[in-house]
């Protein structure tokens, strides 16, 4: 059997044994999770004393063959087209070739004048579309037929419906307004041409008309091309048996952004330069239609992004600390600001039962959404790592392993830190490729952190090496992302190490969270005010006695 989406893709598929299923479940032999007019078990075809039939498993929009909703098994034969969502399914009976719907053939084509019309939707509105000329008052739609096919236009596509449902009503209503026999409706997406919707099949369309309709917007009428001398011989005539054809642009008010193609094989009624007007206006407007519906697709998809990002924030914030520790004899804060909704900075405190603590700051490479979840995913590697506050550079190895294992290829993470024991004022860290930590003395001086190893995600085996220091009274130390410190001027000034320091010195009687808050302040004063370009994280350690 062929099965034709409505994408315009045709797949021709040997029947099995016995039978096979097919609905939007992926339990089927066939699934289409994405047609919603599929039920999930719709259909089943079954091979009955070697005769195959089609039987409907009760679906809600039912199964048609030959255009008839079938009740229980209904026999195939060859030829027989079942349809079942936006499905059309053809029993062949025998492999087959599958032809496409629609081809461009490549042919130059000089119409001649007596069979050929041209017009644009210039050329029909002209300036009085502009100052809200009444339409049905214009010479061209002074008939009556034309008029009801207008209304009968606005009215159907006035309702809310799916782009999809959208331009199979298109469709209709141009095949209806001009009694043509098959029509073919193509949208451009990224420079090509994609089928949206179509009645019949096996379309020659001659690349020439093709071109004139996309570039110059115009649109063409052959009344009878079985009497053009320039077409009667064309491929896309003669195989597509095609007597009168006519080929629209889909028009917006600035550009072309597909067409709309009918033909007829039937002698008897040619279409006439008034079915071209008709189907030139009411290209324009269904163009219009189908640009409103894309943009609040766009907006819809927009807004669902923004709620879906807003809780993945408040997730987020809810795996950073909520409260500083309390720690005798120091000052301990932290903050985090990201860039965008969410980030990739991390920091956190981590309490351990001998009464030390654990002060953690890392960024992972990267901003928003895959950078939170990598950041989520340290988050738990974390926890279950450092669970002891001692062997630091040991974890810290076993951390980049599991990195290395689970991150992708362009990501890695820079990660520190460091155990404060409350009682001695000693600190043992261990940074993989972080910014060094800065240790301001009560005296002024300024210290790094930078003992350990490589960041991580980047090599499967590294060893890092465990730094210690020690916290005499007044004395200060600094956590911070790269945010901080990266930070740039509208001219491109970094903040540097030295402005970090610098806020730390001036202000020797805040306490911690009074300086963490202090440091985002002179950031922004730097910055002008201007957006944060990466997101920004401060831990600030103070030894107060």
């Amino acid at each position: 059997m062929i099965i034709r989406t409505p994408d315009g893709k045709s797949r021709a598929l040997p029947l099995p044994e016995e039978r096979l299923t097919l609905g939007r479940s992926p339990a089927n032999d066939l699934s289409y999770p994405d047609d919603a007019g599929l039920s999930r078990q719709h259909l089943v075809f079954e091979l009955n004393e070697r005769k195959w039939g089609v039987r409907d498993l009760g679906s809600k929009n039912g199964t048609m063959v030959n255009g008839l909703r079938i009740a229980g098994l209904a026999t195939l034969k060859k030829g027989d087209a079942v349809s079942a969502g936006h499905l059309r399914i053809e029993f062949a009976g025998e492999p087959a070739q599958v032809a496409p719907i629609f081809v461009f053939v490549e042919e130059e084509v000089h119409p001649t004048a007596t069979t050929t019309v041209a017009t644009s939707l210039e050329g029909l509105i002209g300036p009085g579309d502009s100052s809200g000329e009444d339409l049905s008052k214009t010479r061209v739609f002074q008939g009556s037929p034309q008029m009801r096919a207008l209304i009968n236009a606005g009215q159907q596509l006035v309702k809310k419906q799916s782009l999809e449902q959208l331009f199979q009503i298109v469709m209709d209503l141009s095949m209806d307004a001009v009694t043509a026999g098959r029509g073919v409706l193509m949208t451009l997406e990224n420079g090509n041409l994609i089928m949206q919707a179509h009645r019949g099949e096996g379309f020659q369309i001659s690349s020439t008309v093709r071109d004139r309709v996309l570039n110059e917007g115009s649109s063409l009428l052959v009344r009878d091309a079985q009497l053009d001398k320039s077409l009667k011989e064309r491929q896309s005539i003669v195989l597509g048996s095609v007597r009168s054809l006519m080929a629209v642009p889909l028009q917006t008010s600035d550009r072309v952004i597909g067409l709309i193609y009918v033909d007829t094989p039937n002698i008897v009624r040619q279409f006439t330069k008034e079915d071209l007007n008709l189907l030139t206006v009411m290209a324009n407007v269904a163009a219009i239609r189908i640009e409103h519906a894309r943009l609040a697709d766009v907006e819809r998809a927009e807004q669902l992004m923004a709620k879906e990002l807003q809780q993945a924030a408040e997730i987020q914030r809810g795996l950073l600390p909520t409260a500083s520790p309390d720690v005798a004899g120091f000052e301990i804060a932290g903050q985090n600001q990201p860039c965008r909704t969410v980030g990739g900075d991390y920091y956190d405190f981590l309490m351990f039962p001998d009464g030390k603590v654990g002060m953690i700051v890392a960024d992972v490479a990267g901003k928003g959404m895959p950078a939170s979840l990598l950041m989520s995913s340290l988050q738990a590697r974390v926890e279950a790592l450092f669970e002891e506050p001692g062997d630091l550079a040991a974890k810290v190895t076993k951390l980049n392993r599991f990195t290395k294992n689970k991150c992708p290829g362009n990501r890695f993470i820079t990660f520190f830190i460091c155990v404060l024991n409350p009682a001695t004022g000693e600190i043992n860290y261990c940074n993989a490729g972080h910014n060094p930590p800065l240790l301001v003395r009560a005296s002024g001086e300024v210290e790094s952190l930078p003992s350990g190893g490589l960041i991580l995600g980047i090599l499967p085996v590294v060893n890092y090496d465990e730094g210690r220091c020690r916290l005499e009274p007044g004395d200060t130390v600094v956590l911070y992302s790269d945010g901080v410190t990266e930070a740039a001027t509208p001219a491109g000034d970094d903040f540097g190490e030295t402005r970090l320091a610098d806020v730390v010195r001036k202000n020797p009687a805040l306490p911690a969270g009074g300086l963490v808050q202090a440091i985002f302040d002179e950031v922004a004063l730097f910055t002008a005010g201007a957006p944060a370009a990466d997101d920004i994280t401060v831990v600030v350690a103070r030894r107060t006695s």
